[in-house]
């Protein structure tokens, strides 16, 4: 409706433009995860009460249970949250990067949700080449990443550490993977934002 066009007459460069955009998105993705953290912890103190947290896991042929006391829970459940933050912020750059391609808002909204959940079916599948050569580059196979601050290191009798991660290198590793993503969704869009010809 001419706004964008408006908006760049001010003083103020496109790069600030995208990156006020940005942390306008940041922001929303930021609070909707705050509440829904909140809501999920008083809800879930409520139905199940205060307690140790027992974990239910399949790793490789065998199946684990594994116990987390009472006083080792909340500092990984938010870490897992700060974590999840990283990966839906990934979310809110890719939507940024298509939003500079189009026209009006609908068509990022629908491209960013199909792109995710493409790129998810691709994550979980389990082919070796896909495994070797496509994985490692989508975003969406870091995303569950957050599950790792739960995954509690166990000494040589199989009892629990605690305060333990058991592959604290492997959530940094995503972390670091996530960010990059971050970095490159934001960067070509303002790169792109920059050359582009407001018409509309």
């Amino acid at each position: 409706m001419g706004t964008l066009r408006l908006l760049l007459t001010k003083p103020v460069s496109r790069t600030q433009v995208i990156l006020v955009k940005f942390l306008a998105s940041f922001v929303y993705t930021i609070a909707l995860l705050a509440w829904m953290a909140v809501m999920a912890l008083f809800v879930s103190m409520i139905i199940f009460g205060v307690d140790d947290m027992l974990i239910f896991r399949v790793k490789g042929e065998e199946s684990q249970i594994l116990q987390i006391t009472q006083d080792d829970i909340l500092w990984r459940y938010v870490a897992a949250f700060a974590y999840a933050a990283v990966a839906l912020t990934v979310i809110a750059a890719l939507a940024i990067l298509l939003s500079v391609f189009a026209e009006n808002s609908i068509g990022p909204i629908i491209a960013t949700v199909c792109i995710v959940i493409v790129c998810t079916i691709i994550s979980n599948m389990n082919v070796p080449i896909i495994d070797r050569n496509v994985k490692p580059w989508l975003f969406t196979s870091y995303l569950v990443g957050w599950k790792g601050f739960f995954y509690i290191g166990t000494n040589a009798d199989g009892e629990p550490i605690r305060g333990s991660i058991e592959n604290w290198p492997a959530i940094r590793n995503s972390l670091g993977i996530l960010l990059a993503h971050i970095v490159l969704f934001v960067g070509t869009a303002i790169v792109v934002f920059r050359k582009k010809d407001i018409l509309s």
